[in-house]
């Protein structure tokens, strides 16, 4: 994809990522508030299509085939039990499904012909979707596209710097291809990584920097907490800190003024207190139910609590303020 030139440079956003934290969150707010109503938080749901025996090494994923993890695999589910799921998803507060298949790239056929219709269905329904099957090629973004997907999720994950050290078997331009592919169809941009994976500091800027410098910028920007699944070789990588969540999501929120920023994997691992403040440093989305594709998720119970406690409302209609 092609490079923003109104965005911060890399200096400039190691800047801003390393000001005394209150600081941060209040210069975050301010943005926060001038593109987005402060109190509304979309809400999505994901469920695993197809689990388990993905050719990619990504060392974070217990759904990789190069590891040993207990995961079951599952093959492709019915469209039928996706419906089911997506209808469950609106009724539980979910204005957003998303759809996740462990493949390294979708493969047309019977498999792939098939999601194009689920899609349609789910789209039907009154839902946005979301996909994410691995890379695509441009005709499979255009017909993702026709078949009704808005969103199409694939992540950088980690800084270009980086990169190489969680996975061997697709390299970063491969990633940004399909990027462009998705682009390219009309669809919009779901795009954001994963800290704690033993980055540096300057890896979790170089993240940030990179997703803010794709042109457009991403609409929705997930923000992931490594969870360490036994088997993974990431099993023994302590959690991340509570404060660099919340400098990365004010950080993303400074660069990426627009995008919906995420909160994803790892929740589970923050207290209420550290969700409220990633909320005001400008987080305004999160995942509802108690599984991420094969880790776990807050309870929705949980989530309308906290919600409650602190005055957010799910987001009604997908739109910005500053529209």
């Amino acid at each position: 994809m092609t490079v923003a030139t109104t965005a911060l440079s890399r200096e400039a956003l190691q800047a801003v990522y390393d000001q005394p934290l209150l600081e941060l969150v209040f210069q975050a707010a301010q943005v926060h508030r001038a593109h987005h109503d402060p109190r509304a938080v979309q809400c999505a749901s994901l469920l695993s299509i197809k689990t388990g025996a993905c050719p990619e090494d990504c060392a974070y994923c217990p759904q990789s085939a190069h590891h040993n993890t207990e995961l079951e695999r599952e093959p492709f589910i019915e469209s039928e039990a996706i419906l089911a799921a997506a209808q469950n998803a609106k009724a539980g507060g979910a204005d957003r499904f998303c759809m996740g298949a462990a493949w390294r790239e979708a493969r047309n056929g019977k498999e792939f012909d098939a999601f194009l219709e689920t899609v349609t269905k789910v789209k039907g329904l009154g839902l946005e979707t979301c996909a994410t099957l691995g890379m695509l090629d441009e005709d499979q973004a255009r017909r993702l596209e026709a078949a009704g997907l808005d969103y199409y999720n694939h992540n950088l994950d980690t800084s270009p710097e980086h990169y190489d050290k969680i996975i061997t078997t697709r390299t970063y331009a491969d990633r940004l291809r399909t990027l462009q592919a998705v682009r390219d169809s009309g669809m919009k941009v779901c795009c954001g990584g994963i800290l704690g994976m033993g980055e540096e500091v300057s890896d979790r800027v170089g993240l940030i920097h990179a997703l803010a410098t794709l042109e457009p910028q991403p609409e929705s920007v997930p923000i992931n907490a490594l969870v360490a699944v036994e088997g993974t070789p990431l099993e023994d990588t302590p959690p991340l800190p509570w404060d660099d969540l919340v400098r990365a999501v004010a950080t993303a929120r400074i660069a990426m003024p627009k995008a919906y920023v995420r909160l994803s994997a790892g929740r589970t691992n923050l207290t209420e207190e550290a969700q409220a403040l990633c909320f005001l440093a400008g987080a305004n989305s999160v995942f509802l139910g108690d599984k991420l594709l094969t880790t776990p998720n807050r309870g929705r119970d949980d989530d309308h609590v906290l919600f409650e406690k602190l005055g957010l409302t799910p987001l009604e209609g997908g739109t910005h303020v500053d529209g």
